[in-house]
């Protein structure tokens, strides 16, 4: 790491990040050229880096992959959770090798070409994220030229005007534009077995037996619509400014909230009060991290802009507020993605806490007293565990069957 003030690339430098406070990070770039802005990140998970590039979760982030060998099982077309990437960029510690895995379709590398996703490879992400946990997620550019010509003035420039995510509404640049019934798009829309792939959506439109539920997408995941299925639901995916009005005339059984990027209380100011007239109305619902965030905000609870964050696939998670029986603080590994977090100690008394995180004490999970209506900080599509989750989503179709 350098100083802005003394920019001199080492010998085969492509690729470079620069922070706000004027940090430069020399690599190798890899994937798209030019230079895009945002929030740089940390992600612990040793695998599904495609996952996390197309979670539209990360839009506005720049990803650091704690692990070093990212890229050496390739990319398929199975491992996506949305038609592009979300996330802007990546930084890896080492080159991006030829694909060692049954199942590649195309390396990684490549895949990043055609995605128009930026990468940069042969960084210290073991020193770069002490300094996330140290500092905070910075706001930075990343930039990849083959010739590795960079306008330092210009970058450095583009990154302190940058304003973050804090006040900003990314859910309505990743959410849905067209009211569907889920049927997987082509991608499949039950959930995936080795040597099988998706399993098919069998008549489900013209399925009587089915609940409904109705799904709010303020970015979701396709794994949570396959989770919902698997889990008994018919699920209609509406995008993220439906109205009430528009929500009810489909005679939901039960509405889901999903994931999604950007500061949950700028996306709550259309979103919340449409929630709150959901709960008014006894309608049961379950949110998944934006979604979790913006039923507390609809219940009377704050957010907060975390430190660094939560990113990873082995989160421990405990079960807490007397309502378990005998699971009660029994421990889930969770999957997580989030910047923002419900502030415990603004939970009204309408709100019981039901989840708590055992690396920082902080909220993920609560119930709304006298509502059918829950959510979770964590990411239970994700199969961490591989199956401590799933629970949730058949409480959930459970509530409304």
């Amino acid at each position: 790491m350098t100083n802005a003030q003394n920019p001199a690339a080492p010998k085969g430098a492509t690729g470079i990040l620069v922070l706000a406070d004027g940090t430069i990070i020399w690599g190798r770039g890899f994937g798209a050229t030019g230079s895009a802005v945002g929030e740089v990140c940390f992600n612990t998970a040793m695998t599904g880096y495609q996952e996390v590039m197309t979670d539209p979760s990360y839009a506005g982030q720049i990803v650091t992959f704690t692990f070093p060998h990212i890229g050496n099982v390739g990319t398929n077309d199975e491992d996506v959770e949305a038609d592009s990437p979300h996330a802007l960029g990546c930084i890896v510690r080492e080159d991006v090798t030829a694909p060692s895995n049954f199942r590649d379709q195309k390396p990684f590398d490549q895949w990043m070409t055609e995605q128009g996703r930026i990468g940069i490879s042969g960084v210290d992400t073991r020193a770069l994220t002490r300094r996330i946990r140290e500092a905070g997620a910075p706001n930075a550019v990343i930039a990849h030229d083959p010739d590795g010509q960079f306008d330092m003035d210009e970058l450095l420039a583009k990154a302190r005007g940058w304003a973050g995510l804090e006040g900003m509404d990314l859910a309505k640049e990743v959410t849905g534009h067209q009211t569907q019934l889920w049927d997987g798009k082509g991608q499949g829309a039950g959930i995936w077995r080795l040597g099988h792939g998706y399993a098919p959506l069998e008549d489900m439109e013209a399925s009587s037996s089915r609940p409904h539920v109705v799904a709010l997408d303020f970015g979701a995941k396709r794994n949570i619509f396959r989770n919902l299925v698997k889990a008994g639901a018919k699920v209609t995916v509406v995008p993220a400014k439906t109205s009430l009005d528009d929500i009810l005339e489909l005679q939901p059984d039960g509405v889901f909230l999903s994931n999604g990027p950007g500061d949950p209380a700028a996306t709550g100011s259309y979103a919340v009060p449409v929630i709150q007239q959901l709960l008014d109305a006894d309608m049961p619902l379950f949110g998944i991290c934006l979604g979790h965030q913006m039923l507390a905000l609809a219940a009377g609870a704050k957010t907060i802009k975390m430190h660094q964050g939560h990113r990873g696939a082995n989160h421990p998670v405990q079960r807490i507020g007397g309502g378990w029986d005998e699971t009660e603080g029994l421990v889930e590994i969770t999957s997580m993605n989030h910047g923002f977090a419900v502030d415990g100690d603004s939970l009204p008394d309408n709100i019981r806490a039901t989840h708590k995180s055992l690396f920082d004490g902080s909220n993920c999970g609560i119930e709304i007293i006298g509502k059918r209506a829950f959510g979770v900080q964590y990411h239970p599509e994700a199969s961490p565990g591989p199956q401590d989750s799933f629970y949730l989503f058949e409480k959930f179709v459970g509530l409304i069957s």
